[in-house]
């Protein structure tokens, strides 16, 4: 980075205001391109594959897990980002899964507010480093694994063919 310790800490009071600071940016950044992603209005399928490109490009193929860190040393900055990332998340999937409805993409049958919340809690399980550590599991390869479980759970005969086209373009 090449800034010194002094020159931080003219801006911030101490490592605790730094990291919730840096925290809020990512967070911040992360979002405003989810909803550059949503506002091209794409399938839904093809939306959720965008964002998930996006998120791996932020977070990269950890190999120390940032989140475990946040909660380890800072658990007020981890349960206050947990809670603007459900928010966040809870609104998104939820557009998601109507769109997906409405277009035929997903089986008409689902309950929207169950499969949001089920779908944030898989993503939170996924990033536990005690249940896929991360020297047997990728970050890259998880998020893969996931997204596709959860589009083959919902997924309409068509919003399979869409799913099994963007699993051929990898």
């Amino acid at each position: 980075l090449g800034v010194s310790k002094k020159t931080i800490y003219k801006y911030f009071e101490n490592k605790t205001q730094l990291v919730a600071a840096v925290t809020e940016y990512i967070f911040d950044t992360i979002c405003n391109g989810i909803d550059g992603i949503c506002a091209l209005e794409m399938n839904p399928i093809d939306e959720l594959f965008s964002i998930k490109r996006l998120i791996m490009e932020h977070l990269k193929d950890e190999k120390s897990s940032p989140q475990y860190q946040l909660q380890k040393y800072y658990p007020k900055i981890y349960a206050s980002l947990k809670l603007k990332q459900f928010q966040v998340m809870q609104g998104c999937v939820i557009d998601n899964l109507k769109k997906g409805m409405a277009t035929g993409l997903y089986r008409s049958d689902i309950d929207v507010q169950f499969i949001s919340r089920i779908y944030f809690n898989g993503m939170l399980g996924i990033k536990d480093k005690d249940l896929f550590p991360l020297n047997a599991y990728a970050v890259h390869t998880l998020m893969n694994y996931y997204l596709e479980y959860h589009l083959r759970a919902i997924s309409t005969e068509k919003g399979l063919q869409q799913l099994e086209n963007q699993l051929r373009l990898k």
